[in-house]
């Protein structure tokens, strides 16, 4: 055993290095390598238990993902991520379950859509490679999303496929137990996810939180599953709120040594995922009761002919969705002109005045302000829309000027990423291709029962759509982007420019700080975590890239480690 997990990680290694220098996806090397060995002679078949998969390794991997994701980028895009992996995955465990039922002989409709649902969740290893090809952020954000969730979908389609093969349901029951399970995971998860944040900034000691944040994913998810709902789901949203609130809550050093064990984390767990998916080649081949050539062929042809179903189903999926996000940001883009005014009417001289009086009385006085300042408020609080959502709103005192001012900015901030940055139909098919299948195709389908009818067979197929999809789609998936040439990410200028301009903000939010401080007062620290402060502010409106947030939040840390290592150990 203990050769073996050497031998294992010493593969995951080597394929992260040689995969950039062949120009392949380390996890497309693992899956190769594993299935390989498998075959060699004097290696004993390998039996690696679904459960193994889906509730020791999945959770920490999907938490890993979820706490390194910005929720910004989440939350903007969270109606196509939605779209893809809730309703695509139902809507294509059925169409592929149809198609099974009818490729496969004496397969009973419920047996095939269960296939269909194991079949339907993408593989978030597309995310690795599209990220290092330099499109769209929104390409980026949707695949990394649809990664996380789509999953839980596929399991509890899973489920209620197998209670139906012994007795009758209905789609609206189906769609029922999707929207609980998805509900009931999100509140355990965000409660998890804030407790976490609660308990850990309480302990000093950095190498204790940190040990404490791997039983994160597993608390979410225990009573998740307990109460019938997703586990998967849970601890994505725990990861989720952990990784919004960690700057507030944690120290820098708890930080630095979060991102470092869950990128360590990441790493091994994904890597071990696919090179046992790659182990089990030889075992499903020697479960086949008749294990002939042309039985092996049967099965890899239907599972092409699923493949192909599938890029269909989720191309058919796709256009459409691409035409409503693209209405929407028309709608928002003719809201700016608008919304513009009405910042520029916010920022003006007593606004101050006026905003309190409203809060009062719901009427703009005309004592206060200029004539047409007056007009320009009552024009916008004469807009139904506007009127729902923030007049309502301060006249219930629930939000301040600050705030009001800061959700104006948010959504203009919103509206200039959409429309910076549109979904083309380039973009449309680089997302169509790169919903690619992979090791949890493989683990949920040996969840099948072992009473299943022809269920070697149907894992074997699984199997194939799997390792097709990853080879064929994630191999080619560079090239196709290079010929299709989608939306590109910022230009270097454009990450220059926007550096540059946060730069000048956290500087300006330093020297206020270092002008209204007292001698006594710790200025080197003070002004680290003055700029840690307005960078928060600037991330809460969501003016920057997450990207560019990120790594000047990283850099502020190493900057204040820099500063209290010194201090510790003066040399």
């Amino acid at each position: 055993m203990e050769t073996v997990i050497a031998l294992g990680l010493i593969a995951i290694c080597f394929s992260s290095v040689l995969g950039p220098r062949l120009n392949v996806a380390a996890p497309l090397i693992l899956v190769v390598v594993g299935a390989a060995v498998g075959f060699l002679p004097g290696v004993p078949l390998i039996h690696i238990e679904p459960e193994l998969v889906l509730e020791v390794l999945l959770p920490p991997l999907l938490y890993a993902t979820a706490v390194s994701m910005p929720v910004m980028d989440f939350r903007r895009e969270f109606s196509p991520i939605a779209g893809l992996s809730v309703v695509l995955v139902i809507l294509s465990s059925v169409a592929l379950g149809f198609l099974l039922w009818w490729l496969i002989p004496d397969l009973d409709i419920a047996w095939a859509i269960a296939l269909g649902a194991v079949l339907s969740p993408t593989d978030a290893v597309a995310t690795s490679i599209v990220k290092s090809t330099g499109v769209s952020p929104r390409i980026v954000a949707i695949l990394e999303g649809e990664g996380l969730l789509n999953d839980a979908t596929a399991l509890v389609m899973l489920r209620t496929s197998i209670a139906a093969a012994a007795a009758s349901f209905s789609v609206m029951g189906v769609a029922g137990l999707v929207l609980y399970s998805v509900a009931i995971a999100a509140i355990i998860g965000f409660a998890v996810g804030k407790l976490n944040l609660w308990v850990r900034s309480k302990i000093t000691n950095t190498v204790a939180t940190t040990t404490l944040s791997l039983a994160v994913p597993f608390v979410a998810m225990i009573p998740a599953e307990e109460l019938g709902a997703s586990g998967l789901v849970a601890a994505v949203v725990a990861g989720l709120v952990t990784g919004q609130g960690a700057a507030k809550h944690f120290s820098p050093q708890q930080r630095t040594s979060d991102y470092q064990t869950w990128q360590t984390v990441e790493f091994v767990l994904e890597g071990i995922v696919f090179l046992t998916m790659g182990l089990q080649f030889h075992t499903l081949i020697d479960d086949l009761p008749d294990h002939a050539a042309s039985v092996v062929a049967q099965a890899a042809g239907i599972a092409g002919i699923a493949l192909v179903g599938s890029v269909l189903v989720r191309a058919i999926f796709v256009a459409p969705l691409l035409g409503v996000l693209h209405r929407r940001s028309v709608r928002r883009s003719r809201m700016k002109p608008r919304l513009e005014r009405f910042q520029e009417v916010l920022s003006g001289d007593h606004v101050e005045a006026i905003f309190e009086e409203v809060r009062e009385t719901g009427e703009v006085p005309d004592h206060i302000g200029t004539e047409e300042q007056r007009a320009q408020i009552e024009a916008r609080l004469a807009d139904p829309q506007v009127r729902r959502r923030w007049y309502r709103r301060t006249r219930r005192g629930t939000m301040s000027l600050a705030e009001l001012r800061s959700k104006l900015s948010r959504t203009l901030a919103d509206i200039d990423y959409f429309v910076s940055s549109p979904l083309t139909w380039r973009d449309g098919t680089v997302v169509v291709w790169a919903g690619m299948r992979g090791a949890i195709t493989v683990a949920a389908a040996q969840t099948l029962p072992l009473d299943a009818p022809q269920r070697s067979y149907l894992v074997l197929i699984a199997f194939f759509v799997a390792g097709f999809s990853l080879l064929i789609q994630g191999g080619t998936l560079r090239r196709f982007v290079a010929i299709v040439k989608p939306t590109p990410g910022p230009t270097e200028e454009q990450i220059q420019a926007d550096a540059q301009e946060l730069s000048r903000l956290l500087d300006s939010a330093a020297e206020e700080y270092l002008s209204q401080s007292k001698p006594n007062d710790d200025t080197e620290l003070g002004a680290i975590v003055a700029r840690r402060d307005e960078l928060l502010r600037v991330r809460d409106e969501h003016t920057f890239d997450a990207a560019l947030l990120s790594s000047a939040l990283e850099s502020l840390d190493v900057e204040q480690l820099l500063v209290e290592m010194r201090r510790a150990k003066p040399f």
